[in-house]
């Protein structure tokens, strides 16, 4: 019984604490209910359990929601689905990379390739961007830690991206066949 009222406190502290988020994150145009904030709540739940993590302390959730409230992708209506999935990926490549990372630098990492390489493709991020630089981390890649995780992934991208100088030199190409 003692367990359960205190397994009960802290999730009411964890709902309470993203509840508070709201505070700032509705100059984004972001808000939460209650009952939004319990659905996260048993998400997180789940999601742990799949995952087979524990949390002491402090939810994650709350980091979440202020390192993506300003995302160019995420608007009301997509708000406490993207908040879920962003949760899951996140626990997912937290044992994907063996802890070796902290909570800021894969947040950082996973912020900075949302809104540029994944343009908000929730899938790409996980199923490519963060696969690629989860097996460099196990690998024993390390740079990261200098960058807090910031301007990673371009050394790891496989991926030929869109360039205004190649583009223009191919347009000058073809302009002068």
């Amino acid at each position: 019984m003692e367990s359960t009222n205190w397994l009960a406190l802290l999730e009411r502290t964890q709902i309470q604490k993203v509840m508070e988020s709201n505070q700032y994150t509705q100059q984004y145009g972001l808000t939460l209910s209650e009952q939004d904030a319990q659905v996260l709540a048993q998400e997180r739940k789940s999601t742990l359990k799949e995952q087979r993590r524990v949390e002491f302390g402090e939810s994650i959730l709350p980091g979440i929601i202020y390192e993506f409230c300003d995302s160019a992708f995420i608007s009301q209506s997509n708000y406490v689905e993207s908040l879920i999935r962003l949760q899951e990926i996140f626990f997912q490549y937290k044992n994907e990379m063996l802890d070796e990372i902290s909570d800021e630098e894969l947040l950082n990492f996973m912020k900075e390739q949302f809104e540029t390489v994944c343009f908000g493709d929730f899938d790409y991020l996980e199923g490519t961007c963060l696969d690629i630089f989860s097996q460099a981390v196990r690998a024993g890649y390390d740079g990261y830690q200098r960058t807090a995780g910031k301007g990673e992934y371009a050394q790891f991208d496989e991926v030929p991206r869109w360039d205004r100088e190649l583009y223009l030199e191919t347009l000058r190409e073809l302009c002068w066949r």
